[in-house]
């Protein structure tokens, strides 16, 4: 704005007018190069706007009953056609609001001037960035102002948010701003929290009742807010102006996450009257089921679905809402009418497909999926599905069949080559598993396949094989580096090469000091009674890094009780383990065995035969283990009940080629 003439003022308006038009096309050249885009929002932002109206009054005043500091100016208003009134004018109208200093002047015109004593002309001016971000500013320019949306582009452009966001609150308030009031808001929601935002929303609606568009922005802004009955009065005004209007916008990203948010939310929009909205209905529809009332849920998605009949998320959440009250083929009739009347629609697919999964139907769902395959052919993800459901109903010449289309795009080039390992090694193709394994590239995959091809050479004992892969796969993914040497140390372990095993940790512990796994396979390999101090002090520094650890704390129980039987501290950590509940997210079933195996071992060495039989027979029936049997076996071989010794010895020997001459030596691993 420094650009234009000082005799600017001293002509007529219609002078003024092509003057200023001269000066825009100066500015123009001069800014479109760097801020290009800024001045032609600006410039889209006061369409419409007359050119010369910021030139009557200040650009803005606030509402704050504070006063404004002022400043001198060296001119008097006697003097007003003077060459240094009128610069004097100008410099304060047109001079670029500075973010370098705490006062800057923003408006020069007699109008918003006051007088000193000594009769000179006193400046308002306001440092706008002490203002808090919801600061409402109060117009005095009858439109917005080109300059001071400029400026406030400018600012954004360099990051000062808070400057944009003010001045352009303050223009939104004049006439014809509803594209500025839009401009504004998407400004503060970026740089201040909703309630800010809705603050200033509902003041510009206030005082633009008839602007429809701005009930919506205020509609989702109180429910992001959780102003749920501002939310509520807002929405019906909105429903008895348009019973039928998309809310949908609305609703984006305002679904409450807390429970009780959640119950608010629903106690709010119920009495609204939604039976002709299906936006809101469905809203109301989901509310109520997840809440477990399925059967008013059912009456509010069926007025959706009237609006409309073949929206599929509509058609889902109902499929839902059935399944919490009507048996399983009256839902996989309804979602399958629905496909059918869909035929394009792969959701409808994957939900059918999936429900069917649910429901152990694996060759429906397979059946299915080859039709999805042969609809949408070229969709890698039903093509994926379909070949792992193949693996799972044992179908491997079509599974494969449809890994090989997945191989040849270099996107699913790897899980191809996974899943053919898995085909492969279910076919007892072992080294084409360990072919399709091995070329497995994909870091998220890459472990596991590796792993699987250690397997399969530790199955053919070629030990130097299995150990070549893990230094290999170190090699190529250093990530994986502790991984590979806790592997490697285990295949040493079961080698009964313990003390080179610990020499592998404890090398691969200095080049990995962080390490917590390689750490805990340190522990795991020293002896409970002779490095007792050594293993104690492991653990108590593995639980210090990681208190909440299951694993850690179970080993440290294990080592506890087997230099005490009696240690409270050991049993009542091993019991909390075995108290966790199958729902409880820390619960780890496996984890859970071991903390059995523990309590029982510990039972065992008390004589305490019928503990040992009550902690594990159950556990044995479901889930066989050798450990699970041995601890069995002794406890009724310790009862003298000969008939289930010889049952249980069968069935370990069927298992897990396990004889008698065995059972003292695994008992005293444990």
């Amino acid at each position: 704005m420094i650009f234009f003439g000082s005799s600017f003022h001293s002509k007529p308006a219609h002078s003024d007018q092509s003057n200023l038009q001269a000066s825009l096309q100066v500015i123009i050249e001069r800014l479109c190069q760097r801020h290009k885009l800024t001045f032609v929002l600006a410039l889209c932002l006061c369409l419409g706007t007359p050119a010369h109206g910021a030139l009557s009054k200040p650009l803005f005043d606030t509402w704050s009953p504070q006063p404004a500091v002022t400043a001198v100016s060296t001119t008097s208003d006697k003097e007003p056609n003077n060459d240094k009134s009128i610069k004097a004018q100008n410099h304060s109208v047109f001079a670029p609001i500075s973010t370098d200093t705490d006062t800057q002047l923003i408006g020069g015109s007699t109008d918003s001037s006051t007088k000193s004593p000594e009769g000179k002309q006193v400046v308002k001016v306001v440092n706008i960035n002490s203002l808090p971000p919801a600061t409402i500013l109060k117009p005095e320019l009858t439109e917005p102002s080109l300059y001071a949306l400029l400026d406030a582009e400018f600012a954004a452009d360099r990051g000062d948010s808070r400057r944009a966001v003010t001045i352009y609150k303050q223009q939104s308030f004049k006439e014809d701003a509803t594209a500025v009031f839009e401009r504004a808001l998407s400004l503060s929601l970026r740089s201040e929290n909703v309630s800010s935002s809705l603050q200033f929303a509902r003041t510009w609606q206030d005082q633009n009742p008839d602007h429809v568009p701005a009930w919506f922005y205020v509609a989702h802004l109180a429910l992001k807010a959780h102003d749920y009955a501002l939310a509520s009065e807002t929405l019906s005004r909105i429903l008895r102006y348009d019973p039928r209007t998309d809310l949908s916008e609305i609703l984006i990203g305002i679904y409450p996450n807390t429970d009780s948010d959640q119950r608010e939310l629903l106690a709010a929009l119920q009495p609204i009257d939604s039976e002709q909205n299906a936006s809101l209905s469905v809203l109301k529809a989901g509310l109520l089921y997840q809440f477990n009332e399925p059967e008013i849920a059912l009456v509010h998605i069926n007025r959706a679905l009237i609006r409309q009949p073949d929206y599929v998320p509509f058609i889902t959440l109902k499929a839902d809402i059935l399944r919490k009250i009507e048996p399983a083929e009256t839902v996989v009739n309804y979602v399958s009418q629905a496909r059918l009347r869909n035929p394009s629609s792969k959701s409808l697919y994957l939900y059918e497909i999936r429900y069917l999964l649910d429901l152990k139907q694996s060759t429906e769902a397979w059946q299915l999926l080859l039709d999805a395959h042969n609809r949408f052919e070229d969709d890698a993800e039903i093509t994926l599905l379909a070949a792992l459901v193949s693996l799972d109903v044992e179908e491997y010449r079509s599974a494969d069949h449809l890994l090989n289309i997945l191989a040849k795009s270099p996107t699913y080039l790897d899980q191809a080559y996974y899943y053919l390992g898995i085909s492969a090694e279910r076919q007892q193709n072992f080294e084409q598993a360990k072919y399709y394994l091995n070329g497995v590239m994909q870091k998220d995959l890459v472990l596991a396949a590796r792993k699987k091809v250690v397997a399969f050479e530790l199955l053919d004992n070629n030990i130097e094989a299995a150990i070549a892969t893990l230094e290999k796969l170190r090699q190529q993914f250093e990530v994986f580096a502790p991984e590979t040497y806790v592997l490697q140390a285990d295949i040493l372990w079961q080698q009964d090469e313990t003390a080179e095993a610990l020499r592998l940790l404890t090398r691969a512990n200095r080049k990995y000091p962080d390490s917590e796994i390689i750490l805990f396979a340190r522990a795991q390999l020293l002896d409970d009674r002779n490095d007792y101090v050594i293993k104690r002090t492991l653990l108590n520094h593995l639980q210090a890094l990681d208190s909440r650890n299951l694993s850690y704390q179970l080993s440290y129980a294990q080592l506890l009780l087997a230099n005490n039987r009696d240690s409270e501290q050991g049993l009542e950590l091993a019991q909390t383990i075995v108290q966790i509940r199958y729902d409880d997210p820390r619960y780890d079933n496996e984890l859970h065995l071991q903390a059995l195996n523990v309590l029982a071992s510990n039972a065992l060495a008390n004589d305490q035969y019928t503990q040992v039989i009550n902690y594990l027979q159950i556990p044995y029936d479901v889930l066989p283990t050798l450990r699970s049997g041995v601890l069995l076996l002794r406890a009724y071989q310790g009862l003298g009940e000969n008939g289930k010794v010889n049952a249980l010895l069968a069935d370990l020997q069927q298992r897990f080629s396990f004889g008698q001459h065995n059972v003292n030596d695994h008992v005293q691993l444990y």
